[in-house]
């Protein structure tokens, strides 16, 4: 499996945030025209489907997850959703490859996609925000020549050309994920998985990280999210997987799933009750 851009593996967590001042806007480089861009839409076809089967988590002993089997196909968005501590991240990253399961086995039916995550803290590297974009594609082996003008183009796209040399670790919250999802977007990825990324934002912030959501699906991508508002399911969601105390109760069509969830635990969810 291709490794993630953003994923720990390329952007340790451990760093503290920088203390940089914010350096002056980009200048008013504008990509060659030649230029093909990254993105190439993605068949539908061609993403293949994701098998959770019968795949179990244990920590120290204690079971995080229950014996889950859930399949993903089609370039669906899929939002898992549940209460704080449902096992939702842990799923996620199960489905990832980030976590190796206790018992059971994650399968992609053919050739295994590129994939990209989206944390919900944003994972990025003391440079600027230019520098996160053209260190990924250094990563990537993407020819020297090319890197800054694919960047660029990444950094117009989600907003963020003027902020081109801005130090990534002082831009807005906002900001910060949306950089990693132009960073996300040079990959090309097939899947994306995404962590609660608008659970820090303000209302405006929110709206531009669902239109990139959108942008990327429109490519072509799966969207595989795990949220818990509720607004932003019914907003995004083509399907929705329910989870509750580390059980998958339910996976059904979003419509399906708010007008007429089948278990007690998610009819009280939707309904904005707490679920114990």
């Amino acid at each position: 499996m291709s490794t993630p851009l953003g994923s720990p593996a390329m952007s340790p967590t451990s760093e503290s945030p920088t203390s940089e001042s914010p350096a002056a806007e980009s200048p008013a480089v504008e990509p060659s025209s030649t230029m093909a861009s990254p993105i190439m839409p993605i068949a539908t076809s061609s993403v293949p489907t994701l098998c959770i089967d019968q795949v179990s988590f244990e920590h120290r002993g204690n079971r995080l997850l229950a014996p889950t089997t859930l399949s993903l196909s089609g370039c669906q968005r899929t939002l898992i959703m549940g209460p704080n501590g449902a096992g939702k991240s842990l799923l996620m990253r199960l489905a990832h490859g980030l976590l190796r399961p206790s018992s059971g086995q994650v399968v992609w039916e053919g050739q295994t996609p590129v994939q990209a995550m989206v944390f919900q803290r944003p994972v990025l590297l003391r440079r600027s925000a230019l520098d996160n974009l053209t260190y990924a594609l250094a990563v990537r082996q993407v020819p020297r020549h090319q890197r800054k003008a694919l960047a660029l183009q990444a950094l117009e796209k989600f907003g963020l050309a003027a902020l081109a040399k801005r130090p990534a670790r002082v831009l807005s919250g906002g900001e910060q994920q949306r950089l990693t999802l132009a960073r996300a977007w040079l990959l090309n990825p097939q899947v994306l998985f995404l962590d609660e990324p608008t659970s820090a934002l303000d209302p405006a912030a929110i709206k531009a990280v669902e239109d990139a959501v959108l942008e990327f699906h429109r490519s072509g991508t799966r969207i595989v999210m795990t949220t818990h508002d509720l607004h932003q399911a019914r907003r995004l969601a083509d399907n929705v997987v329910f989870m509750h105390n580390g059980a998958l109760l339910e996976h059904s069509p979003a419509e399906a799933f708010f007008s007429s969830p089948t278990s007690s635990e998610a009819a009280a969810f939707v309904r904005g009750e707490l679920v114990w």
